[in-house]
């Protein structure tokens, strides 16, 4: 929203400088200061020393008196070699009030990224195995960057690339035969098909021909044998059930759900490019890609039996979705301990010829864990998501009956609450981070968390229900030319400067940082100045503040993937 005032100061500065300077080399060098007390913009002189010939202060000193500012400007200042620049406060209001009828469904103003596809890997759950913690991550950043991309303008590809392939659905076959029947299976949970693989292990380590068992069954598995791919696809849909009710309490969507199975008849043609193009090398039996000249170990493709791998798969994946989506970008949301796997995939990929290879990105996060390990109660130390969920509700549950027994709602605004705290605390930090996860600090209704952001919404829900619809044409801007007022102005006009930062650095707690900012400038606001008063002009426009405020949380809440309650 800045861009236009950027674009009007940039034009000044050339006009003053009588033909020294280019006004899109002017806008180009403009920066914020760190410190807020040196203006909105700031214009380094020091770039513009060699071509004017002058020293930086003597060159901000002509501009500052040869400058006609442009209405967006309100002073300037000259600090040594910078030319400060303050923005109109009455500029500042009119750029906000252009906004009042925008349309709040997410969507950006400037669709930057029409006729571009972004491919999202991200979650990548398991088959047989129970949505744990370590899932929360890849799960909440992909889906935050999946709807930043939309908002956009971005054609997302939300693709969940699941763990479908393996020599543990042998084991979980000859578990299931063994210990229980296929229709047990099927009227239970991912819990139990967990329980029979817990099992499964522990009688493998006194009885080792369960191992030789399970491959057999899996060998059947891939030859495509009725029985076997039953107890296969019983296995898939227990999973998909319980999954799927997770992604629904977390509002996560996917487009595609083709996993490492989908490709077991696409890796033949890349193993063939790669031994046309003289990269595939064998190595005691396997068969590997040499990466020595890049400092890494040879990227090992097919196994001495014969076996493929991950980075098999993931070639093969690469390819087919280079064909099918023409992806501008191809992220992987994968946790930091796969660095290694996907520069060689990347690697691999440049080699083969790949034209996209540049395209493909790894964003990595950091691990998330428990304060305590009360919640492993399931499997050894396995913390299970929707336990996690669970709880946060209830405390959420309790809270509201402490703090507002009134409340309406009560079930629905805790589930709001409590899975909005954990999303929220997965994102709030760089991705990189590890998180220790604590109850007591994601559901503080002060601070930097998703309860405190959903009640400042409310906040202004509330107060746009008791002063009723306001009149932007009869509202008093210099009501809200407070320090405080302008401060949210600025806050509110630089909203889609924090979603591009967010998509452009893939760092989703842009986002989220954001809206804990607007809402602590919000609440400074709100605590100093009455919405509602008997002065007609003042209360139009706080109340119009108070809406865009409320939309605009909204909005960030709804990117980062949290329900906005209009009552806590």
């Amino acid at each position: 929203m800045f861009d236009m005032f950027e674009k009007e100061i940039a034009k000044s500065i050339a006009a003053a400088s009588a033909g020294a300077l280019d006004a899109g080399e002017v806008e180009a060098a403009l920066e914020v200061p760190k410190d807020a007390k040196m203006g909105d913009l700031a214009l380094p002189c020091f770039k513009f020393a060699r071509t004017m010939r002058k020293a930086p202060p003597a060159i901000a000193g002509e501009l500052a008196k040869a400058l006609v500012p442009p209405d967006v400007v309100g002073r300037v200042e000259v600090a040594g070699g910078y030319l400060n620049f303050f923005f109109s406060e009455a500029a500042l209001c009119r750029a906000l009030a252009a906004l009042a009828g925008r349309d709040w469904s997410v969507t950006a103003g400037e669709k930057e990224g029409e006729g571009r596809t972004v491919c999202i890997d991200f979650s990548s759950v398991n088959i047989a195995k129970p949505f744990h913690i370590g899932h929360l991550s890849t799960t909440v950043i992909g889906a935050a960057l999946y709807r930043i991309f939309a908002y956009l303008g971005y054609t997302p590809v939300g693709i969940n690339h699941l763990g479908d392939w393996g020599t543990q659905f042998g084991k979980l076959i000859v578990a299931v035969k063994k210990w229980s029947d296929i229709d047990e299976v099927r009227e239970k949970d991912e819990y139990f098909l967990n329980s029979l693989y817990v099992r499964y292990h522990k009688e493998a380590e006194s009885d080792p021909s369960l191992d030789d068992e399970a491959r057999a069954w899996f060998k059947r598995i891939e030859d495509g044998d009725p029985e076997a791919t039953a107890y296969f696809d019983v296995f898939k849909a227990v999973t998909m059930r319980a999954v799927g009710k997770i992604y629904d309490r977390l509002g996560v969507k996917f487009d595609s759900y083709a996993g490492e199975s989908f490709y077991n008849d696409k890796m033949q043609p890349c193993l063939d490019l790669l031994e046309k193009k003289g990269l595939l090398t064998e190595s005691d039996g396997a068969k590997v890609v040499r990466l020595d000249e890049w400092d890494m170990p040879p990227c090992l493709l097919v196994k001495a039996d014969g076996a493929t791998l991950y980075a098999t798969r993931d070639i093969a994946a690469a390819y087919y979705r280079a064909k099918t989506y023409d992806f501008y970008k191809c992220l992987y949301v994968v946790a930091y301990q796969q660095n290694l796997h996907f520069k060689q995939l990347f690697k691999v990929l440049e080699l083969m010829g790949f034209e996209k290879a540049a395209d493909m990105e790894h964003i990595a996060f950091g691990m998330v864990s428990l304060e305590d390990g009360s919640m492993s109660t399931r499997s050894g130390r396995v913390v299970w998501l929707a336990e996690v969920l669970d709880k946060a509700v209830e405390k959420a549950r309790q809270i509201i009956e402490e703090k507002n027994p009134a409340q309406e709602d009560k079930d629905a605004v805790a589930e709001s609450v409590g899975v909005g705290a954990v999303v929220f605390s997965a994102l709030w930090n760089n991705r990189i981070k590890d998180i220790v996860f604590s109850f007591d600090k994601v559901l503080n209704f002060d601070g930097e968390t998703a309860p405190y952001v959903q009640y400042t919404h409310a906040r202004c829900a509330s107060a746009l229900r008791k002063g009723g619809d306001f009149d932007l044409a009869a509202a008093d801007m210099s009501a809200i030319s407070s320090d405080e007022g302008i401060d949210v102005v600025k806050c509110l006009l630089s909203f889609e400067d924090a979603v591009r930062a967010a998509a452009s650095s893939r760092e989703p707690c842009y986002v989220t940082r954001y809206a804990v900012e607007l809402a602590e400038k919000f609440n400074r606001f709100y605590i100093g100045h009455r919405i509602v008063s008997e002065d007609a002009g003042a209360t139009n426009a706080r109340l119009f503040l108070a809406f865009m405020v409320k939309n605009t949380l909204k909005t960030a809440l709804s990117l980062i993937g949290i329900a906005a309650p209009e009552s806590m």
